[in-house]
């Protein structure tokens, strides 16, 4: 993910703005309706004792959640006290009724439904009641649903609830056809037939917005768009479009709308952990430190807070820090890490030179994902690199037992370093360069093995092997030929062999593909005719040697040195 130009602006600490407007409990309603169920009940809760408040009307909907949840007793008391509130309020007798008929008793609930329409004879109620027996069981109560319905658009035929039902309908439908089905459409133009008729219908919206959010997400986006011209202090219009924009991969509007979302005293927590990600890959991490800090002060076990925080102090270079705040989060009980946390902590400890610690880390990475095989080209690496450590350590070594033990570090290191990038190449998904890397994975094996031992032979073999790959996949190319040549020697104790020459000889022929390879690769010609060279001589066939020192004499006339060699010859 590439965030860039976030014009985003926090202050220290994550401080609400008091200032800001907002719903109220209407915003919990706003989202019953649009059936997040789970917000409603905090938006709810949260405003339940608020003087702006209808708290009957309130009661109602937290008891429909409650019955969601299947929570009858909670369900019950609210609409009860909802009804004893104001007895005037039909939907409480429309919750009773609809909790009656969960439970089977379709008499008792048409007594309730009864009630809710002497209260209000409202074509809301009338929505309502149809609802009620739709969730309950749509085959079974088809009559009853129909019944009511009409009854709903012969009071009012504008009645927006009428349409949203409706739409509703056609949306399950949909979803239960399958992909080629046609309903979703007129699903939505039920949504737009109530916007129509009151375009301050903010679940119309949002349900327009969902049945659209992967057919055509430019116009999910745009809908919510127009709601919030609409409803500009609408805590989940403000929400559903920052979801919207974060889905659809706009992230730096993503990250404005949620900036604008989280000054609503009605926002969640979670979305100000989306917001302090989204301010994260946006590189505005001092601003995404400060927010995880502040959440994290009211959600101390915030597991996607403690995250970011460790990364976000290793971006600011604040690495010891990062380190103890990797490890915090790390000791966190029944969390399943991933794979770039283990990831984006060995980078950690690669910083702070702690090696064998970074290397663990690659593992543990490795084995949270094994099939993300790029992985285990890292922690080749990571051993490479301890490998290489251990040979500077050997060469500074003061005695033979040392010098001993660290040539043997860095053996095994390079022989772990070799089988984890041969488990990657055997995933098969590896590059021409790939198979360059693990070449010279099998050199340092060879280099760091025993003189003239099966190990060696094999090493330098493996390398020789994936040479030839190279050399099938890029014939053109005379470096897989020089590294070729090279290994040929090493396998004959850098003795010259005419299988060497005559790669070298390859190597020669493709730079003279391209004349000016004389000057810009002059050392590489001076190598080849060195070792051709030399070759000839081993088998005592001088002139044969003499015809390769004037080749390279040609490249170095002033070599006064080479010329009187030449000729010294015999």
């Amino acid at each position: 993910m590439n965030l860039k130009h976030l014009m985003l602006a926090m202050a220290a600490g994550f401080a609400l703005n008091a200032s800001a407007q907002t719903q109220g409990y209407m915003d919990g309603i706003e989202y019953f309706k649009a059936d997040q169920f789970d917000n409603a009940r905090e938006i709810l809760s949260r405003t339940i004792d608020a003087p702006e408040t209808d708290r009957a009307t309130a009661l109602y909907y937290l008891g429909a959640v409650a019955l969601q949840d299947g929570d009858n007793k909670t369900a019950a008391e609210n609409f009860t006290e909802g009804i004893n509130l104001n007895p005037k309020n039909g939907l409480n007798y429309v919750g009773l009724g609809s909790m009656l008929l969960k439970n089977g008793d379709a008499k008792g609930a048409a007594e309730q439904f009864k009630l809710a329409l002497k209260a209000q004879k409202k074509a809301s109620v009338m929505v309502a009641i149809a609802r009620a027996y739709y969730q309950a069981d749509p085959v079974a109560y088809a009559k009853e649903y129909e019944k009511y319905m009409n009854d709903a658009y012969s009071k009012d035929k504008k009645n927006t609830d009428y349409y949203i039902m409706r739409g509703d309908k056609l949306r399950d439908e949909a979803i239960a056809e399958g992909e080629s089905s046609q309903k979703i459409g007129e699903a939505a133009s039920e949504y737009t037939q109530a916007i129509y008729w009151n375009s301050n219908t903010p679940e119309a919206y949002v349900k327009y917005s969902k049945v659209f959010a992967k057919i055509n997400p430019q116009y999910a986006i745009e809908k919510l768009q127009e709601l919030l011209t609409i409803a500009p202090n609408s805590a989940m219009a403000q929400r559903e479009l920052a979801e919207r924009y974060y889905d659809n991969d706009q992230w730096t509007r993503a990250a404005q709308q949620y900036a604008e979302y989280i000054k609503n005293p009605n926002h969640f927590v979670q979305d100000e952990e989306r917001y302090a990600v989204l301010l994260y890959f946006g590189e505005k991490y001092q601003e995404s430190l400060d927010l995880a800090k502040s959440i994290l002060a009211k959600q101390p076990n915030s597991v996607q807070m403690k995250r970011i925080l460790f990364l976000d102090l290793d971006k600011l270079g604040q690495t010891e820090a990062a380190k103890a705040a990797a490890e915090e989060f790390f000791a966190m009980p029944d969390v399943r890490f991933t794979a770039n946390d283990y990831s984006s902590y060995a980078g950690i400890l690669n910083e702070l030179e702690e090696y064998d610690g970074e290397v663990e880390a690659w593992k543990k990475a490795v084995a949270t994902n094994p099939d993300k095989v790029d992985l285990l080209k890292n922690l080749s690496t990571a051993y490479s690199q301890a490998g290489s450590r251990a040979l500077k350590s050997q060469k500074a070594a003061t005695d033979e037992i040392s010098s001993a033990a660290f040539q043997e570090e860095a053996h095994q290191a390079y022989i772990n370093s070799l089988n984890a990038y041969k488990q990657y190449i055997d995933a098969g998904t590896y590059s021409t360069q790939d198979l360059v890397d693990l070449g010279s994975r099998y050199q340092n094996v060879a280099a760091t093995a025993e003189a003239g031992s099966e190990e060696k032979a094999e090493a330098i073999n493996g390398a020789i092997a994936a040479i030839d790959q190279v050399i099938a996949r890029v014939p053109e190319n005379f470096i897989p030929y020089r590294n070729k040549a090279r290994m040929l020697l090493v396998k004959n104790d850098n003795q010259p062999s005419e299988e060497s020459a005559a790669t070298y000889t390859k190597m020669l022929e493709l730079l003279d593909l391209d004349p000016q390879n004389r000057t810009d690769r002059a050392d590489t010609y001076r190598e080849g005719f060195a070792q051709i060279a030399s070759y000839y001589l081993s088998i005592k066939d001088v002139d044969g040697a003499k015809t390769w020192y004037l080749k390279m004499l040609e490249l170095d006339p002033e070599n006064q040195a080479l010329r009187d060699y030449i000729e010294k010859l015999k």
